[in-house]
């Protein structure tokens, strides 16, 4: 190669090295903890999903840890109660919750644009609807990874209101998750002492319970 396409040739390799530094100048490559990292800056609301979303397909047994005041005909007392996390999507949860033979009800959790909404649907034996069903409420905070808020939300508040519930209009209804240790079904009221507190054991599985009323056989 002569003097002058030497030349040529050193100019061209230094103008590409010079504009590859200046493409990536600011550019952090990935590291080790990216996948941490980015886990991290998931919000609230995804990470109490995910935990939640671990125990899709198992069953756990519950206590009531807490029911303050102490009702006359508390359909609780004396029953067993197991919750089954049976049908889980990207962005849904069903949760079945079985009180003895009663298989009324189930909890939907549902991810929003904003947060989390909890919806309890309510069936009876034959599949129909019960009168009072899908009442919850949507997050108004970012809540934390083990616990989310959801306070009554309109529709609900409509729907008491007709049925003369009236306490039920200040409810504030919550869930809490320690992955490997429990999982917490809350009622609580912003105006009175009322609160009520399932608390499920995920040291270990119990039998999946029979389809809850209104739900089909999963495939």
């Amino acid at each position: 190669m002569n003097a002058k396409l030497k030349t040529v040739h050193k100019v061209l390799t230094t103008s590409v090295y010079i504009g590859l530094v200046a493409m990536t100048a600011g550019t952090v490559l990935p590291g080790p903890n990216a996948a941490q990292n980015s886990a991290a800056e998931n919000s609230a609301a995804d990470q109490f999903m995910a935990r939640l979303s671990q125990l899709c397909g198992q069953s756990y047994q519950g206590r009531v840890a807490v029911n303050t005041p102490q009702l006359d005909d508390d359909p609780f007392v004396g029953q067993t109660l197991v919750m089954h996390v049976r049908e889980c999507s990207d962005n849904e949860i069903r949760i079945p919750f079985h009180v003895g033979e009663d298989r009324s009800r189930t909890w939907i959790l549902t991810r929003t644009d904003d947060g989390l909404r909890l919806k309890h649907d309510h069936r009876h034996a034959d599949g129909s609807e019960d009168a009072i069903t899908m009442y919850g409420g949507d997050t108004r905070a970012d809540g934390t990874a083990t616990r989310q808020e959801f306070p009554v939300d309109d529709y609900s508040i409509d729907m008491f209101t007709r049925d003369n519930m009236m306490v039920s209009l200040t409810n504030i209804w919550a869930m809490e998750i320690e992955p490997g240790e429990r999982f917490v079904y809350e009622l609580a009221r912003s105006d009175s002492d009322r609160l009520f507190r399932v608390e499920f054991d995920l040291t270990g599985t119990v039998a999946t319970p029979p389809d809850p009323w209104g739900h089909p056989p999963l495939l």
